[in-house]
């Protein structure tokens, strides 16, 4: 009697796909924060103008002061959140194991749940976790090093003083030279690269990334 062929194993297309789609998944979510970054920053305003001397000068009056911090953080607003960026990126440098432990819990994120397909579950320490366990638990993990480690104070103290830095910035520059109008105002927030189209972009990324993991 003839011996059949040895069979050989057979990737199916479904195997690829699933494993390739946290690759896919995490360059299409870079591509887009790329992206959008660039477009935000191409409506900054030039840093020459944000220093400019000649139009810093004291306010008059608390209601003064509150118009020009008002003017300008429509208009410098690209400039202000760089600044933020700034000092955030500063104060988590100063402080390298603060910095190790915010990569350390994105890197949990990223791993078991954002780009790690939904099948099959997660298995640690010879324990299957269901998505929503697995989601549990990374923000019980996430508030544990945020409220009750040093990350969350350096991040506060960082946020805080970028933020006074951009009150007073906008209570002393004198927004008459600016030219903004409420047209203007508009038009940017409405432009497929202004502001607001940044902050939805960005939200708009996670509903995208979790359709990919399904």
């Amino acid at each position: 009697m003839a011996s059949s062929p040895p069979l050989l194993p057979i990737t199916t297309a479904e195997s690829t796909t699933t494993s390739a789609a946290p690759t896919t998944a995490l360059r299409a979510f870079i591509t887009h924060l790329a992206e959008t970054s660039r477009r935000a920053l191409d409506h900054r305003r030039p840093w020459l103008e944000v220093i400019d001397r000649s139009a810093f000068s004291r306010p008059e009056s608390t209601t003064d002061a509150l118009s020009r911090l008002r003017k300008n953080l429509s208009y410098f607003k690209i400039n202000y959140l760089a600044l933020l960026a700034l000092v955030l990126a500063l104060s988590l440098l100063s402080n390298p194991l603060s910095l190790l432990t915010l990569a350390a819990l994105l890197s949990a994120w990223s791993l078991l749940y954002l780009f790690r397909p939904s099948d099959p579950p997660l298995v640690l320490l010879g324990r299957s976790f269901s998505d929503r366990e697995t989601l549990g638990g990374l923000v019980v993990v996430t508030v544990v090093v945020i409220f009750l480690t040093s990350v969350g104070s350096i991040l506060i103290s960082a946020l805080m003083a970028g933020a006074a830095l951009v009150c007073v910035h906008g209570a002393l520059r004198v927004p008459e030279d600016l030219f903004l109008d409420e047209a203007e105002t508009t038009s940017a927030a409405a432009a497929p690269g202004g502001f607001l189209s940044f902050l939805g972009g960005a939200a708009s990324a996670a509903p995208a990334i979790a359709v990919t993991r399904v």
